[in-house]
C-alpha cells in the first residue's frame, strides 16, 4: 500500500460517488459547480465537479475497503487493517510535514492547529458528463448554421397562426430587383406630375422663396455674432475675478505689514488698540 495506489482508488471511486471516506482522517467530497463568467463577463466557463476535503468521519462508508479487497483478492477484514495502518502513518506524516501529495488529485495540507484542507490539481477532471465542454468566448464567437436555425425556430414560437393552418410556416418571398426598380420609377414619375412648375406657382409662393434666403442670411449673421460674443463675455468675467483676488491679496499684505510695524516701533499704540485702560493698568502694574 502506497500513496499512488491510494490516489488511484480515490479517483476511481469519486467518479461514481460523491464521497470517499479515509478512516481516521476525513472524507473527500465532490460537488457540482455551476457555470461561471470570467474575462469581465465575456467568457462563459462550463460547469464542473470540484473535489474538497472535510475533516469529518463517516464510518458507514466502506467503499475504499471494499475496492481494495476486490482489487487484491483479500478479505474485507485484512483490507480494512491494511488501509487503517497506512492512513494512521499518513496522518502522522501530515501533522509533522504539514503536506501530503496525492498524485493526480492534489495536495492535502494541515494548519498549525492540525486542521486539514485540500488543494486540487488544476488539471483534475472528475466530471465525465462534462466531456467536451469548453469555455465559450463572446468576443470571437460566430453563430453556426445550426444555431441560427434554432434561433429562427425559437422566434417562430412567438408568432400566432390561424387554427385552420397549424402546419404552415412563415416564408418571406423575395421581391425581384426589377420590380423594385419599376416601382421606384413609377413613384418618381407621379411625384414629378404632382410638383408644380415655376410658371404654375402662385406669386405669393415665389415671393416667399425669394425672401427666405435673405432671412436665412440674417439669422446666420445673428448666430455668428452671438457665438463670437460668448467667449468675450467669459474672458471678461475671468479677468474681473482675477483682479478682485489680486486686490484682496494686496490689501491683506498691506494690513499685515502695518501690523508688524506697529508691533515693532509703537507697541504701546498697538496695546491701546487691543486692550482697554483697565486691562492696560493691570498689565503694567508692577508687583
Amino acid at each position: 500500500m502506497d500513496i499512488d495506489l491510494l490516489s488511484k482508488m480515490v479517483k476511481e471511486l469519486i467518479l461514481d460517488s460523491d464521497e470517499v471516506a479515509l478512516p481516521g482522517i476525513g472524507t473527500f467530497v465532490a460537488e457540482l459547480a455551476p457555470s461561471t463568467f470570467s474575462d469581465k463577463g465575456y467568457t462563459i466557463n462550463p460547469p464542473y465537479r470540484r473535489l474538497i476535503f472535510r475533516q469529518r468521519q463517516n464510518d458507514a462508508d466502506t467503499a475504499l475497503v471494499d475496492f481494495y479487497a476486490a482489487s487484491n483478492n483479500v478479505e474485507a477484514a485484512t483490507a480494512k487493517r491494511i488501509i487503517e495502518d497506512f492512513l494512521e502513518g499518513l496522518r502522522q506524516t501530515l501533522k509533522e510535514k504539514k503536506v501530503v501529495v496525492f498524485p493526480g488529485l492534489g495536495r492535502l495540507r494541515a494548519t498549525r492547529q492540525n486542521n486539514f484542507f485540500f488543494i486540487a490539481s488544476e488539471d483534475l477532471d472528475i466530471y465525465p458528463a462534462g466531456f467536451g465542454l469548453e469555455p465559450v468566448s463572446l468576443k470571437t464567437h460566430e453563430e453556426t448554421e445550426d444555431e441560427i436555425s434554432a434561433a429562427v425556430v425559437g422566434l417562430g414560437a412567438f408568432i400566432d397562426f390561424p387554427e385552420e393552418f397549424p402546419d404552415i410556416e412563415p416564408v418571406m418571398e423575395p421581391v425581384p430587383e426589377k420590380k423594385q426598380e419599376e416601382e421606384l420609377k413609377e413613384e418618381t414619375k407621379e411625384e414629378e406630375k404632382v410638383k408644380p412648375t415655376e410658371e404654375e406657382k402662385p406669386a405669393e409662393i415665389k415671393e416667399e422663396e425669394e425672401v427666405a434666403p435673405e432671412e436665412a442670411k440674417v439669422e446666420e449673421s445673428v448666430t455668428r455674432v452671438d457665438v463670437e460674443e460668448e467667449p468675450k463675455k467669459k474672458s471678461r468675467a475671468w479677468k474681473g475675478v482675477i483682479w478682485t483676488v489680486l486686490i484682496l491679496v494686496i490689501a491683506a499684505a498691506v494690513f499685515f505689514a502695518a501690523f508688524m510695524l506697529l508691533a515693532k516701533y509703537a507697541p504701546y499704540a498697538l496695546d491701546r488698540l487691543l486692550y482697554t485702560r483697565e486691562e492696560l493698568s493691570i498689565i503694567n502694574y508692577k508687583f
